[in-house]
């Protein structure tokens, strides 16, 4: 009786370990991506820098005014930790406290989100009002 070879499968990879928490996957891929980064002239790192100090800078901006500051900072501290060490921790962290948050958020009991879209609802008014104010009168 002939058997089919078994289909190759690659093996997991463990993510390693820095201290008590794992490393994000989205650093795990920077780190492997900065071996080609490096093989790049200046001009296209001047460039990249540049591009990333301005995706940086317009996800600050989002802070203050609507829009998705917490999705563009991460994706300009990427860019920037190809070339710097201190950009690269700076993503860590946003991300391990992303993926924290949602699991604390993902607890919250029925009540607890119903307050809080009430108290968002709340500081919506309350900046509507204030706009309101400021510009009518």
């Amino acid at each position: 009786m002939a058997t089919e070879p078994r289909e190759q499968t690659e093996p997991r990879r463990r993510r390693p370990r820095r201290g008590d928490r794992d490393v994000p996957d989205m650093v795990l891929r920077l780190r492997q991506r900065r071996e080609r980064y490096r093989q790049k002239g200046l001009i296209y790192k001047t460039a990249w820098i540049t591009a990333g100090i301005i995706v940086v800078l317009a996800g600050l901006v989002l802070v203050v005014f609507p829009g998705p500051a917490l999705v563009v900072i991460p994706v300009g501290l990427a860019m920037l930790a190809l070339q710097f060490a201190w950009a690269e921790k700076l993503l860590e962290q946003a991300l391990v406290r992303a993926r924290d948050a949602g699991e604390s958020a993902s607890k919250l009991s029925r009540q607890q989100k119903i307050m809080g879209a009430v108290a968002i609802a709340l500081a919506g008014a309350c900046a509507l009002a204030a706009g309101l104010f400021l510009f009518v009168l």
